[in-house]
């Protein structure tokens, strides 16, 4: 499977994406914890978002964050977790109007976490991962 395979990067680079996947990957699979635990309701009994979307958004969250830790099946874990952090961020910016950075909630993780997986999309794991272990 060609979209699996992982570019050929330097090794400075690909250490550089193993510090990014392992600390962005342990945060997200924090963050999505809570919701893999409830995956059909993690948003409330009245949520407008139907239960078969929480819990693609609760794995994207977890089981993306556990993807990027390993660097495994990254294109499929960044295409997730990029959609995820889209609609967290419309949701936050346009639809309640919070603010980019700012106490309580705001888009501004999210807004991050979208563009580390838009990263993670672009460049792959980098030589120290699953993926360049299993489809190089």
């Amino acid at each position: 499977m060609k979209v699996l395979r992982p570019l050929h990067l330097p090794d400075r680079t690909s250490l550089g994406l193993v510090f990014l996947r392992v600390l962005a990957g342990v945060a997200m699979m924090i963050h999505g914890w809570s919701k893999i635990q409830a995956p059909l309701n993690w948003m409330g009994p009245d949520a407008a978002v139907p239960g078969a979307l929480q819990a693609l958004a609760a794995l994207a969250e977890f089981g993306g964050g556990l993807a990027w830790v390993l660097g495994l099946v990254m294109p499929l874990a960044s295409f997730g977790m990029a959609c995820t952090m889209a609609v967290a961020v419309y949701f936050h910016a346009v639809v309640r109007g919070d603010p980019f950075v700012g106490q309580g909630s705001s888009y501004e993780l999210a807004s991050v976490y979208f563009v580390i997986a838009v990263l993670f999309l672009l460049s792959g794991p980098g030589r120290y991962s699953l993926d360049h272990k299993l489809f190089r």
